[in-house]
Parts: structure tokens; C-alpha cells; sequence
């Protein structure tokens, strides 16, 4: 049996083999072999399927990566990219109302859900004095069960009581404030920055330590205007189309 290389050796194929390779890969995404999110097989796997070396396994990934079909993840492999999300962000932001709007399965997974002293910062943002306890709540924000971004939230937990045990029990902002009193919030304030990854945001996003992150601080008030959330949440760049509505 001939490799593809050795029959471009002999003049029969016209296509460079790297070419052949992105067009078969290409093909294999578009008809569902491999879901946004999936791995690919490995450089070694994918040279033993088409009989080349891995340099030119590697060339036709490139390609793929060139036109956003794929991502790569140094010591982890290449992975289909999932398609962006439309995303607004406005007075009214609702994460699982957006993405169910999008047409996306929403999903959050919980990181880790912390009482603590507030941070200058976070007292500032929130209207408390500094080292007031909060509560603060880290996870991933899932679409069609990939990851689109990592949050952190933190709760005032002298305005809030039992919001801790609240969020332990639900995936939903909305739905934990409820279960304290807070019927309804909206956006007081919201500031998107482009700023780059670091290890831990890029090991749960599946991106690379560097790769560009936009971040979006907001701070959710109550219908007395009283602060009952200060978020910070940070986007996969290629995975989330923000879209700013008044």
C-alpha cells in the first residue's frame, strides 16, 4: 500500500499532501465525525492514517487552526472549535436566558463557593466596608458543554444572608437571589477589558497560558438599588461575540 506521499512522489497527486489532510480533517468536523469541543485524534494517530510524517500532519492542522475550525493546546492536543455564542450584555443579564436564546444548552459548573473578608475592591463595588464577609462564587460557564468562560461573583453576605447555602443548590444567580429575597436585579455597571490568560484560566478553558481573554466587570443592583452582586467573568475570545445593548 502507497502512502500519500509516495504517491505525490510518483507524480499522481496533484494536491499537496498537507492540503489533502485539512480537506479529509475538514470534512470529518463538517459532517459530525467531531462535535466543537472534541479532540482530534493525535499527530502520531493522524500520520498512520494518511501514511505521512508528522511535519506534514502538522501543516495541514495548521491550516485548519488559520481558518478557526481548530485549536490547539501545547502538551494537549487539537481540538474542533466550538462556534461563537452571541452574548448580550445589557441592564438585564441573564445567563441561562442568553444562551437559551442563542439556541445554546446553558450550564455552569461550580468551581468553588467561599466565605471570606471583602477585598477593598470588592467592598468598594459593593457599597460595604473593606473586610465586610462576601461570599464569593468561582466557576465555568458552559455552552453545549464546553467552555465559554470562568466567573467569579461575590455576594454581600450581611445583605444576602444564606446566599452561600443558595448558590450550593443551584446553577442560577437569578434563582439563588430569589431564594433570599431579591425578586428581581439588574446592571448598574458594566467594563470590558481585552486582557491575556493566565495557567489556571487557560487549563479551564482549554486555551493557551497568553491567549486573549475579554473580561466584563459588572456590579447587579436590586430594585432598591442596593449592590447584591460585583462579577467578573472572562470570555474565551474566539468562543463569545459579545454584543452591548442599552
Amino acid at each position: 500500500m502507497h502512502s500519500l506521499e509516495d504517491t505525490q512522489g510518483r507524480g499522481r497527486a496533484r494536491t499537496p499532501v498537507w492540503q489533502v489532510i485539512a480537506q479529509a480533517l475538514r470534512a470529518d468536523i463538517s459532517e459530525g465525525r467531531y462535535a466543537p469541543g472534541d479532540k482530534l485524534p493525535t499527530e502520531a494517530a493522524l500520520a498512520r492514517r494518511f501514511g505521512v510524517n508528522r511535519h506534514t500532519v502538522r501543516h495541514g492542522l495548521a491550516q485548519l487552526v488559520e481558518e478557526g475550525l481548530v485549536r490547539t493546546r501545547r502538551g494537549s492536543g487539537a481540538f474542533v472549535a466550538a462556534r461563537p455564542t452571541d452574548y448580550p450584555i445589557g441592564r438585564r443579564v441573564r445567563f441561562h436566558e442568553n444562551l437559551a436564546a442563542a439556541g445554546r444548552r446553558p450550564d455552569k459548573e461550580v468551581l468553588q463557593i467561599e466565605c471570606r473578608a471583602a477585598t477593598d475592591g470588592e467592598a468598594r463595588a459593593l457599597g460595604i466596608a473593606g473586610g465586610d464577609p462576601v461570599c464569593a462564587w468561582h466557576g465555568l460557564s458552559l455552552a453545549d458543554g464546553q467552555p465559554i468562560a470562568v466567573f467569579e461573583s461575590v455576594f454581600p453576605l450581611a445583605r444576602l444572608p444564606g446566599i452561600d447555602t443558595a448558590l450550593a443548590g443551584t446553577s442560577s444567580v437569578t434563582e439563588a437571589l430569589r431564594q433570599v429575597g431579591v425578586a428581581d436585579y439588574t446592571r448598574a455597571s458594566t467594563r470590558l477589558t481585552a486582557v491575556a490568560a493566565d495557567a489556571a484560566q487557560a487549563l479551564h478553558l482549554h486555551l493557551r497560558e497568553g491567549d486573549p481573554l475579554l473580561r466584563s466587570t459588572g456590579v447587579n443592583v436590586d430594585a432598591e438599588l442596593r449592590q447584591v452582586e460585583y462579577g467578573r467573568t472572562w470570555f474565551a475570545g474566539d468562543r463569545v461575540t459579545l454584543t452591548l445593548q442599552g
